[in-house]
């Protein structure tokens, strides 16, 4: 049952959140600005997005009544993640509920393979795949595309798991033994000689309007992003302006309304696509400090079909960094040194418990001098976290 149901101003919407995690949490804020109604579906009170929104429903991304609950009086639902079953998402469809981003487009999202199929309908770059079942399939794949290569679960992986980069022949069975998700196949991809990681976001509402953010550099450390710089330095005018058409492009090959992050490999030749997600995106959150508009705010408008707003940058560079979990629990005292060596700093929390390599929070700065804000914002996450003590 929801926990509260407060009546909004006349008028005004409420958007059902499958998802109580950080994604969902920073929603809030420019909810509230707008005036909109936020409700989340989460696993626990104890939940980031729990601890602010107060209109909250219990209950599991694969349970249909909890998720119906979710629904009731709410114009739209949306999702902060991408773990609920395919089969539940048709079921909400087919009783006339309305998800944005639909089923038919987040099935690109839940299974790997499905989405490679559809890029390479679509006529998008990537790398070489092949959906694999055994060691000779995987030997015959690398055969034609050389060592190391790539094998994922298609269904299931986030955060770098599910992804193992194999090297030589020796370390295949190991991996190929692990067992996998429900519906899930194993994919190969070639592993690609990149010489950046890039991120394209775009957001579209339903009547087709989108617009797009600056193309970004993300930096992965384990398979976690830990650093993203906007606009990606470095990145010829060319392959910045392919990548957002190309973003913008499977925005509407795909149907997809709210936030699209497509993860890109940038080579010599071009853009090569690596994930897609269809909702906010820890590649954007810079833009909460660092936009007119942030990803979050433009993904509450496009779901409500609302007019987008405008997702121009407000300085040079904006730097934000991962705040991961390491030894050092209570980062609420960390705040008064990062707050008083510079002013200039934001800092996101999560709500979340402390351990070790989870995301707990990000801090962002915004400025001319690209150097600077690199080392204030890495000094500044690396003091939450307790690895340095000055």
């Amino acid at each position: 049952m929801a926990v509260t149901d407060r009546p909004l101003a006349l008028g005004f919407p409420r958007i059902g959140v499958v998802g109580g995690g950080q994604l969902a949490r920073m929603m809030a804020a420019p909810a509230g600005a707008l005036g909109i109604g936020l409700r989340v579906l989460a696993n626990s009170m104890d939940e980031a997005a729990a601890q602010l929104i107060p209109d909250v429903v219990l209950g599991s991304p694969d349970d249909a009544v909890a998720l119906r609950e979710l629904a009731q009086g709410c114009e739209v639902i949306t999702f902060d993640h991408e773990h609920v079953p395919p089969a539940v998402l048709q079921e909400l469809t087919d009783a006339g509920i309305v998800l944005r981003p639909s089923a038919s487009a987040l099935a690109h999202v839940h299974d790997k393979i499905t989405m490679r199929r559809a890029l390479d309908a679509a006529g998008v770059p990537g790398p070489r795949w092949a959906v694999v079942a055994d060691e000779a399939e995987v030997l015959a794949f690398a055969d034609r595309v050389g060592w190391p290569v790539v094998l994922k679960t298609s269904r299931g992986g986030y955060d770098g798991k599910g992804v193992w980069v194999i090297r030589e022949p020796a370390l295949l069975a190991a991996v190929l033994a692990q067992p996998l998700p429900e519906g899930a196949a194993w994919l190969a991809e070639e592993c690609v000689a990149f010489t950046q990681e890039l991120a394209a976001q775009v957001v579209r509402s339903p009547s087709g309007q989108a617009v797009a953010y600056p193309i970004v550099r993300t930096v992965q450390t384990d398979g976690i992003c830990t650093e993203v710089i906007s606009p990606a330095p470095d990145l010829s005018a060319a392959h910045a302006i392919a990548a957002q058409e190309l973003a913008l492009h499977l925005a509407g090959e795909l149907g997809v309304v709210g936030m699209l992050a497509v993860e890109l490999f940038d080579t010599p030749d071009g853009v090569l696509v690596n994930e897609l997600a269809m909702r906010p995106h820890n590649s954007g959150h810079w833009s909460i400090d660092g936009a007119v508009t942030s990803q979050f705010e433009n993904h509450l408008r496009a779901v409500l079909d609302l007019p987008l707003g405008s997702p121009a940058a407000t300085s040079r560079w904006s730097v934000m960094v991962n705040v991961l979990g390491g030894d050092y629990p209570d980062l609420y005292r960390a705040y008064l040194h990062c707050m008083a060596r510079d002013p200039g700093l934001k800092i996101h929390v999560y709500g979340k418990d402390v351990r070790p390599g989870r995301k707990v929070g990000h801090v962002t700065v915004c400025g001319d001098d690209l150097p600077d804000l690199l080392r204030r914002a890495h000094h500044a996450a690396d003091y939450l976290t307790g690895t340095i003590t000055e």
